[in-house]
């Protein structure tokens, strides 16, 4: 079995297509099968060059009708570092990345070039609001391949939405400009750790959406990821008690149970968009 094959079996179990011969001899496929996320960072700086490098490299990625409605900013001074942990608390591990960025949804160029042209703007709506998110979750992505690539380690962070305003204000995000996610970027000291996934019977569907077995097949993800990974506490024990067989499954049930940014969607409205 080539590691490719390991790492995909580790991460859906037995559920792996058989690779293709064009797979099986290209690297980027296995390096993406083997992935894994990393909060432990060496002490040694990213060159600010080859950050730049990499945002170029991910503004190459496909953007909605060309209209290229993504930004990324990066935290260089310490100081504005200092300030967005705080707004973030719980998340110190961030101050020991070298490098932190921050990917934006920028809608605002589009309504600008409209102005400038005195041509009106006739889609103020919801699917607005959509594009420029996707524009960005896109480009996060590829910058984290191509950062991968080389052998930098990455940590998505999702936490600057629960302070999705202040972090607009930190950052001076006019109206129509959010943030999507940060990304703690830099050399790993550790080896990280593959994140095991649901089966692609319950995620990848043919023809149609189907949910046949949908129950079964999460409940043998649980059983697997517990006895290769299993879980260091049980979430809300104190609300929920403990089980003794706590999977993914009761872990994202109960962590859904507890209200979180319920003033996005304000936020977003404050922000100019028309979300109707």
């Amino acid at each position: 079995m080539t590691e490719m094959e390991e790492a995909l079996k580790l991460r859906f179990g037995d559920d792996v297509p058989e690779l293709t011969e064009d797979l099986s001899n290209s690297d980027f496929p296995a390096a993406l099968a083997a992935r894994r996320s990393h909060r432990d960072f060496k002490p040694d700086p990213v060159d600010p060059e080859l950050v730049r490098a990499l945002c170029a490299l991910a503004l190459c990625a496909p953007s909605k009708s060309d209209l290229q409605q993504r930004d990324i900013v990066i935290l260089d001074n310490a100081g504005q570092r200092a300030k967005l942990l705080e707004i973030i608390p719980g998340n110190s591990w961030m101050d020991t990345a070298p490098a932190f960025l921050v990917f934006c949804a920028n809608n605002r160029r589009q309504r600008q070039l409209s102005e400038w042209r005195e041509i009106p703007f006739a889609n103020d709506h919801i699917d607005t609001f959509f594009n420029a998110s996707v524009d960005a979750g896109i480009a996060l992505a590829t910058f984290m391949m191509a950062a991968e690539a080389i052998g930098l380690g990455c940590c998505p962070v999702s936490a600057i939405r629960n302070e999705a305003e202040k972090v607009s204000d930190l950052l001076n995000m006019p109206a129509h400009v959010f943030p999507i996610a940060g990304l703690a970027l830099g050399w790993p000291a550790k080896e990280g750790r593959i994140s095991m996934r649901l089966p692609l019977a319950a995620t990848v569907h043919t023809d149609h959406f189907s949910e046949n077995g949908i129950s079964e097949n999460i409940r043998a993800y649980d059983r697997r990821r517990a006895e290769a990974q299993p879980f260091s506490y049980q979430r809300g024990a104190d609300r929920f008690g403990e089980v003794e067989e706590y999977g993914w499954s009761d872990d994202k049930a109960r962590q859904y149970a507890v209200p979180e940014r319920v003033d996005f969607g304000a936020f977003i409205r404050a922000k100019g968009f028309n979300l109707s």
